[in-house]
């Protein structure tokens, strides 16, 4: 029996209707109060410690349960720990990740270099140019993104050696410096190792899945019909800017991206929106976002834990809100 067109688009577009979720979120309280101008990253650790890094700071921030500051890393007193001067503090940090053993990888943008703090305070780092952002992966290893390498992404071993490096930029200017600083992205891993590249000025925001070694998997893309007039008028920003002298200057259309470690949802932060994409790369829901106060919250950090959201913006700080998709499934 055949299904005529329309009534089958009909029941494409309900079925693709019940499929998302769509609304407002309202943040339940905001959390490290001290934390906000500079903001940069923020992880939790396997010991339930949160791994904040600001900049210009010399240092991450480690805060218990109880939100009081525990310690900073690195934190050296006298002639302990390392004696090159470059591993005893931190220039400008654009980005961190902590791994299960308590490592911490921050990316110096000023240093040109990844540094490396074990749990025990042994330090080391990795020289690469203008590090914009890392993520932990398993044996120690770290992906780095950069703006100046010619592939997107470079991985370097428990030594500091470069042992791959994957991601073609995509082809969105014919001018090379230009298209290099639109291919710019932030890192995230989920707990198989799998990496996710969000490109945070392509015109359509899109997050590419990586395996660990470098193949290429879903491409995550939001596409909406209300996201088209936005679209267009990047790329006419584009053209414009091709036919100028001097460096490029875009404002970002992805502002961040946050991964499920265990089930590879991923959550991207457009404006003050925040969008959720299952691993088959199908959108889920779509929820604008704002504070306790009602005042809209645009995120530079998207943190998704098992039952909640830790949303972080530069200046207004950190914070929690109720996962609707967890939500929904009570």
């Amino acid at each position: 029996m055949k299904i005529p067109a329309t009534l089958c688009l009909l029941a494409c577009l309900a079925t693709t209707s019940f499929a998302q979720d769509e609304g407002e979120l309202t943040a339940k309280a905001r959390v490290l109060s001290t934390i906000g101008p500079g903001l940069r990253s923020v992880r939790i650790g396997v010991d339930g410690n949160t791994y904040v890094l600001t900049a210009p700071a010399a240092y991450v921030s480690v805060f218990g349960k109880d939100g009081k500051l525990r310690k900073n890393i690195p934190d050296y007193s006298g002639s302990d720990g390392p004696q090159a001067a470059e591993l005893r503090a931190i220039r400008f940090g654009e980005s961190m990740d902590v791994d299960a053993s308590g490592t911490v990888y921050v990316a110096d943008r000023e240093a040109n270099a990844v540094k490396i703090w074990d749990a025990t305070g042994n330090a080391r780092m990795a020289q690469v140019r203008a590090p914009l952002s890392v993520a932990a992966l398993p044996d120690g290893e770290v992906a780095v993104a950069t703006l100046r390498e010619p592939h997107l992404v470079i991985v370097f071993d428990k030594h500091g050696r470069d042992v791959r490096e994957f991601g073609d930029p995509e082809q969105i200017s014919d001018r090379t410096d230009l298209n290099r600083f639109l291919n710019v992205g932030q890192l995230a891993a989920d707990a198989k190792g799998h990496l996710f590249y969000g490109f945070a000025y392509t015109p359509e925001p899109t997050v590419r899945e990586y395996d660990r070694f470098g193949y290429a998997g879903q491409d995550m893309q939001y596409t909406a019909l209300e996201a088209a007039p936005e679209a267009q008028a990047i790329r006419r920003e584009i053209r414009r800017q091709e036919k100028k002298s001097g460096g490029p200057i875009f404002k970002r259309v992805l502002n961040a991206i946050g991964v499920d470690r265990e089930s590879g949802d991923v959550w991207m932060a457009v404006g003050n929106e925040i969008f959720r994409f299952d691993k088959e790369g199908t959108r889920r829901g779509g929820y604008k976002l704002y504070t306790p106060e009602g005042a809209r919250l645009e995120p530079n950090i998207v943190l998704v834990e098992k039952d909640r959201l830790m949303i972080g913006s530069d200046p207004l700080g950190i914070y929690v809100f109720e996962r609707p998709d967890k939500k929904n499934l009570q």
